[in-house]
């Protein structure tokens, strides 16, 4: 074998070696390519889940506070709701409370429901002597009515007549001056108690509105705001 074949099996060889490297590198480099895209996928549906998970975050946060929104724009409803309810329910108390002031006016009529509440207080104390006292403006009333009304109690009672004492010292506080007066005031009635003081029943005509008006209130709500929607 001469040179010259020498040479061309060398080149042949050499040709060779250079196509094997080209198409190895080929091949790295579409293995290359494909794991890249593959990567690249990977980051990107990892990326996408995230912005997803993100987004459904946000989302739940805002309708977490829609609702607290709403439940406390609702609370704030149902507050003023009631708050009107109240409003009307004492403006009606008020409005009684100011007949109850007519009351002592008709003397004739007042007379005997005093004589009432001193029965009605003794036969709750059924003490055998009692303390009482009135408004000052009542005590002329109240003494033109003791004996009558110790007498009912003690037929009611089947029992002896008790003694009474009225109270000639301290008075139940006067009627208002007017209507927009403050402070305490009495619109009529008596209080009677054990001589000891242990025993005392408040038969006032704004005590007796005041217990009356506890009693009745849920019956007044529901006649009153039975179509309301709590």
């Amino acid at each position: 074998m001469n040179d010259a074949d020498v040479s061309k099996q060398i080149q042949q060889m050499v040709r060779f070696i250079h196509q094997e490297a080209e198409e190895k590198a080929n091949e790295i480099s579409v293995a290359a390519e494909e794991e890249f895209n593959i990567e690249k996928l990977q980051l990107f549906e990892a990326e996408k889940k995230k912005i997803r998970q993100e987004y459904e975050r946000k989302e739940k946060q805002v309708e977490i506070r829609k609702k607290i929104e709403y439940s406390m724009q609702l609370n704030a409803s149902r507050i003023k709701v009631l708050q009107a309810q109240d409003d009307f329910v004492n403006s009606m108390k008020e409005a009684a409370a100011k007949e109850l002031l007519l009351v002592s006016n008709n003397h004739q009529s007042y007379e005997k429901l005093l004589k009432d509440l001193i029965v009605q207080s003794l036969l709750r104390l059924k003490e055998p002597a009692v303390l009482l006292r009135c408004r000052k403006d009542d005590h002329h009333l109240v003494e033109s009515v003791l004996n009558p009304a110790k007498e009912e109690y003690a037929k009611k009672a089947n029992a002896r007549a008790p003694d009474i004492v009225i109270d000639n010292k301290i008075f139940l506080p006067p009627p208002p001056a007017h209507a927009n007066a403050h402070g305490p005031y009495c619109s009529g009635g008596v209080v009677l108690a054990s001589i000891d003081g242990k025993i005392v029943c408040e038969n006032t005509l704004d005590a007796r509105l005041d217990v009356v008006f506890r009693k009745k209130l849920p019956e007044i709500r529901r006649l009153l705001f039975a179509q309301v929607v709590a």
